[in-house]
């Protein structure tokens, strides 16, 4: 099933999108409920929207403004650096890499986080802050949403706490991330995560190593791989994170980015006003948004 947020009026709503329709179904939750609480009760609410979502109205899937699917998550999104190994590479010898381990391969999942305040929506405008930043760079990636929460969750346990996927930008003010030598700043301007366009429940995905995610700005192919590539896996990923943090309903990892980012050039290619950057995944739809 594939779950959005879109605004109607000055409102914003839950609704099962579905062969290019989205139908309403708000009025079958309770009073208030957005998706971070769908997804919470998703074991009572689950069943019974796959049993009567198809018999809503339907409006026009681009006939209505799609919003992030969690608009506002309850905490800063959990985000990977450095798990793919052609990635791990380019940033290497890119200069931007303050590590000191720069053509290492990471032996630990490297994790940081963007603020709330970054996320927008599938189509959102992305603020170049020009003001702080001259070196706007992409990262197009996989973004797990969790449905169980949990610590001390195992490799073999991980899969049953991942309620569903979707897919984020995780852009980057590189002059930021290098010159503080830390990452929370430079990839937590506000409008630096576009989230969506669908929260896809995990059921509706047979294999989510076989995906594959592809980036282009301005309709130039830069970025293209298969979630099997990752360095730390899913499982990984979650096994860590939770070892001594409790993982809540709906909190969100980005999984990493793959090669093919704009300072892997050389020169580095910056995103500049106007461009139009895609991010697209198998199943998961198309991220669209343009540099203001």
């Amino acid at each position: 099933m594939k779950l959005v947020t879109f605004r109607s009026g000055t409102t914003s709503r839950v609704g099962v999108a579905d062969a290019g329709v989205v139908r309403d179904v708000s009025e079958l939750l309770p009073a208030g409920a957005g998706m971070l609480q769908v997804i919470e009760a998703w074991d009572e609410l689950g069943p019974a929207l796959r049993e009567v979502t198809a018999a809503l109205p339907a409006l026009p899937l681009d006939s209505v403004e799609l919003l992030a699917p969690i608009p506002v998550p309850r905490r800063n999104v959990f985000c990977v650096g450095k798990n793919y190994r052609d990635h791990v590479a380019e940033f290497g010898h890119s200069g931007y890499d303050t590590s000191g381990r720069q053509q290492e391969l990471p032996a630990k999942p490297i994790l940081f986080s963007k603020a709330t305040t970054s996320v927008t929506g599938p189509t959102a405008a992305i603020e170049p802050h020009h003001a702080v930043t001259s070196e706007l760079d992409y990262e197009g990636e996989l973004c797990l949403i969790i449905g169980r929460g949990g610590r001390g969750i195992t490799r073999e346990q991980a899969y049953q706490h991942v309620w569903g996927y979707t897919i984020v930008n995780d852009v980057t003010a590189r002059d930021l991330q290098r010159d503080h030598k830390q990452w929370l700043l430079g990839k937590s301007l506000d409008t630096h995560c576009p989230m969506g366009p669908y929260a896809v429940t995990a059921d509706e995905i047979t294999d989510v190593t076989a995906l594959e995610i592809e980036t282009t700005v301005n309709g130039e192919r830069r970025q293209r791989a298969t979630i099997k590539d990752l360095i730390f896996d899913i499982p990984q990923l979650i096994a860590t994170l939770s070892a001594g943090i409790t993982l809540l309903p709906g909190d969100l990892i980005a999984t990493g980015t793959p090669a093919g980012v704009g300072i892997g050039f050389d020169p580095p290619r910056f995103l500049t006003s106007g461009d139009l950057v895609e991010v697209s995944i198998t199943g998961l739809g198309r991220l669209s948004n343009r540099i203001a």
